[in-house]
């Protein structure tokens, strides 16, 4: 079996904006281009959508087609149902073997949260837009504005299981006896702000690794080399498994997106901390330390 070295992670997992344009250029249908437009202060994307996208881009709404929602105690992003999320992709227009691109409008941490979800059900070649729309027009590439049409229906049959996953039990296992990383603002980890779960803080063992570190000035991510010396530092060694969360699951795909590119081997704990800091009894560490 080939090894996969991190540079070839690195073009595996992320495209510039150039490549993009030269494959629309050419064949505009042979990849479907997913708009992921999401944040916490501005969870319904569909408006900047509309203002502007690249041409031929699907919005994906995040809320109600990445996501499920039920009791507190499961976070507030669950994965999908599997059917559900196929349902989605299908009204995507996403064919079966279809390469996908998927961009936000920046640095891609909403973005991303589509790349590890699709992979995880089964799509084998999914890839960011590295530096997102910002970096889209600032190479002076076309937008367009609108809804956009809708593609005919897809015909992808999704699997979910693809990539592995950590439940409370499996992250604090992590934290004790391996490597667990906490993706959010260092603020967050160390308990000082917690603006949306209702208890502050991080899961005791757990180390503070901003995904926002992995980018540089100009929302893309770091060389290779920097991103492996980076998770190095923390800890992180290669063919051992590196644990990582967030606040709900979506910014932790980020995270796991950045030590893919560098050789590593990421779990996703989707539950994140909206689950950890809503199931009574679970610890809470506050500070800068683990």
């Amino acid at each position: 079996m080939p090894v996969t070295t991190p540079q070839d992670a690195r073009t595996r997992h992320l495209v510039d904006v150039a490549t993009l344009r030269a494959q629309l250029d050419e064949t505009p249908s042979a990849v479907r281009v997913l708009d992921v437009r999401w944040s916490l202060a501005a969870p319904d994307g569909r408006p900047a959508f509309r203002a502007a996208h690249v041409p031929g881009a699907v919005f994906v709404d995040l809320e109600r087609e990445l996501a499920r929602h039920g009791d507190a105690t499961e976070g507030r992003h669950p994965l999908p149902d599997v059917a559900d999320l196929q349902a989605a992709a299908r009204g995507w227009g996403l064919r079966a073997g279809q390469p996908v691109v998927v961009l936000d409008e920046g640095p891609g941490l909403a973005a991303a949260r589509a790349w590890w979800l699709l992979r995880w059900a089964g799509v084998e070649d999914v890839r960011l837009l590295d530096g997102g729309l910002a970096a889209w027009t600032a190479a002076g590439y076309p937008v367009t504005g609108g809804d956009g049409e809708r593609p005919p229906a897809g015909d992808v049959v999704l699997a979910g299981g693809g990539l592995p996953t950590l439940d409370a039990d499996d992250a604090a296992a992590l934290a004790a006896r391996g490597l667990l990383l906490d993706a959010r603002a260092a603020e967050r980890y160390r308990g000082e702000h917690e603006p949306v779960d209702p208890r502050a803080g991080h899961v005791p063992g757990a180390v503070s690794a901003p995904t926002t570190d992995n980018l540089g000035p100009d929302g893309r991510f770091l060389p290779t080399d920097q991103l492996a010396r980076r998770f190095a530092s923390l800890g992180a060694r290669a063919g051992e498994p590196v644990g990582v969360y967030c606040g709900s699951g979506v910014t932790a795909a980020h995270e796991a997106l950045a030590l893919t590119v560098a050789g590593l081997e990421p779990v996703l704990y989707p539950g994140s901390w909206s689950q950890w800091s809503n199931l009574p009894g679970r610890p809470v560490a506050t500070g800068a330390r683990p």
